[in-house]
């Protein structure tokens, strides 16, 4: 039976539908209390959600409407999976009904050998075997090497292994669930766009995993995806600045359950969030004071020290045993001068820059790079379960600094040679939609790389992650390079591109309006 679900979110946005199979979920992973759900597997992800029944509709009746509605290459792509799926099946099915023929018919030849036989039947039997050996001597040319063992097993035998449903035992990848069909299917309300998540995240809600380097990573599954998994802490969150990125943090650690106080410069940005639950502080200060932990997700340098520093700002908040989390992008020598000041005050800091962009911050699969203290790392495990996929823990205060940057500058020169190919592309006669179906069958394909593309083809530079954002991160990346006597003339290649185009008056437009800088 095939279904499709559909449901919103309410005043923070609506998921589209997305296609999956219900499967056992772990033994582990408890059931959400309230209505009657299933545990459901997405296709083209390896996602999985908790899904309730009355959000399931009719796959068949429903499936060319919602291909009209999403026309989205991944949800196409998930799509044809759920067809490929099926094509299995019902082979399959018709491989079990063959052996099936087959098992009646040696049954029938088994009876005719059984009776007498005459002297006309001999003489016809006689000529028949030539053809017959002739026919099996073609068909041994034909067996591929290494499958002696295959063709000795019977062809009744072969399709018994094949289908393991004529055994009453369900494929190893596709366990049925009590009181539903094993092939019941379902497009599912997740947010799409999603890169794969480890499927034991599913079953542990925290994952410690010590490396040589001496870092740690929390494997949180996504938080869309488990639908609840997430325990939230008891403890008070504050969250100061309201942009691209936070503003989906704000809105998964809500959905997830916790209690969250907001602030941001510009107060109407705040509205939303009040509506969905959150409380409203009127300064930083306030925030701090009011709560356990404070993040803090701001633009830059300037603004990062202005938040704590400035009038009414993070420090007035800070007394012993508060603590400040802060998420933006910034250089190691303004991180560790901000863990300075909020530790002289008796504060708790942990830097946590974030690497997505904003659709990741929305689905909740940022991954979040975390130094300083450590047992404030453990403390907000459950935040960064809801709002990204996986967080590491690297060391001392500005380690998470400099790693984000290296990211950001090996993300932003890789953008500025992906527009430089296209435009080489159209100036020498090549097309352009052309260069980008080979990129993507080939090393180089990823979500970034179709995505970053498609902005530009479509002339859509909508911001994701602005432009002016990425070309200072290449600016503080340079001096990092400097600060050690280590080359990066990459990246230094790749600023003087940015800085073009924010010549251009590309600054608040996606970093893939680099483009322009190539065209005029």
């Amino acid at each position: 039976m095939l279904t499709l679900c559909v449901f919103s979110r309410g005043k923070l946005g609506r998921y589209p539908p997305w296609p999956g199979k219900i499967v056992n979920p772990p033994k582990d992973l408890k059931k959400p209390r309230g209505k009657k759900c299933f545990f459901v597997k997405f296709f083209g992800t390896e996602d999985h959600a908790w899904i309730k029944v009355e959000q399931l509709k009719p796959y068949h009746a429903h499936k060319e409407e919602m291909i009209k509605i999403n026309k989205g290459k991944r949800f196409q792509q998930a799509v044809d999976a759920v067809e490929e799926f099926l094509r299995r099946a019902k082979g399959k099915d018709q491989t079990s009904s063959h052996s099936s023929a087959d098992d009646k018919n040696r049954r029938n030849s088994s009876e005719e050998r059984s009776r007498p036989i005459s002297g006309d039947e001999k003489r016809k039997l006689s000529l028949s075997e030539g053809k017959v050996k002739k026919n099996m001597g073609e068909g041994k040319k034909r067996v591929p090497s290494g499958s002696s063992e295959r063709g000795s097993k019977s062809p009744l035998k072969r399709a018994q292994e094949q289908s393991p449903r004529k055994r009453g035992r369900p494929p190893k990848d596709e366990k049925p669930v009590k009181d539903a069909d094993p092939h019941f299917h379902h497009f599912l309300l997740s947010q799409t766009e999603k890169p794969a998540v480890c499927y034991q995240a599913i079953t542990k809600k925290l994952k410690i995993c010590e490396e040589e380097t001496g870092s740690t990573s929390i494997q949180a599954a996504d938080s869309t995806a488990v639908n609840g998994s997430v325990t939230p802490t008891d403890k008070k969150i504050g969250f100061l600045g309201l942009g691209l990125m936070g503003s989906g943090i704000v809105s998964n650690l809500l959905k997830m359950g916790h209690t969250v106080t907001v602030w941001n410069r510009t107060a109407e940005k705040c509205d939303l969030f009040i509506q969905e639950g959150a409380r409203l502080g009127r300064t930083p200060a306030e925030v701090v004071s009011t709560c356990d932990i404070t993040f803090a997700c701001v633009s830059d340098p300037k603004a990062a020290k202005d938040l704590v520093l400035g009038p009414s700002g993070v420090l007035q908040g800070i007394r012993p045993g508060k603590c400040y989390v802060d998420m933006s992008t910034v250089d190691a020598d303004t991180v560790t001068e901000l863990a300075q000041v909020i530790v002289s005050r008796g504060g708790r800091f942990l830097e946590a820059p974030v690497s997505g962009n904003q659709q990741l911050s929305n689905d909740g699969m940022l991954v979040i790079l975390a130094a300083g203290d450590r047992g404030l790392y453990e403390d907000c495990s459950s935040c960064f379960q809801a709002m990204g996929k996986t967080s590491f823990f690297l060391g001392e205060v500005g380690n998470a600094a400099k790693m984000m940057l290296i990211v950001n500058m090996v993300q932003g020169s890789f953008m500025a040679t992906i527009a430089e190919g296209l435009t080489l592309a159209q100036v020498t006669g090549q097309s352009q939609q052309t260069l980008l179906d080979i990129l993507n069958q080939g090393q180089l394909a990823s979500i970034f790389l179709d995505q970053k593309c498609q902005n530009i083809l479509q002339g859509n530079f909508k911001p994701d992650f602005y432009l002016k954002y990425i070309q200072k991160d290449l600016r503080l990346a340079i001096a990092l390079g400097d600060a050690v006597n280590h080359p990066t003339p990459m990246a230094a290649a790749a600023n003087e591109v940015y800085k073009r185009a924010k010549a251009l008056d590309q600054s608040d437009n996606d970093m893939s309006a680099v483009y322009r800088a190539y065209i005029h």
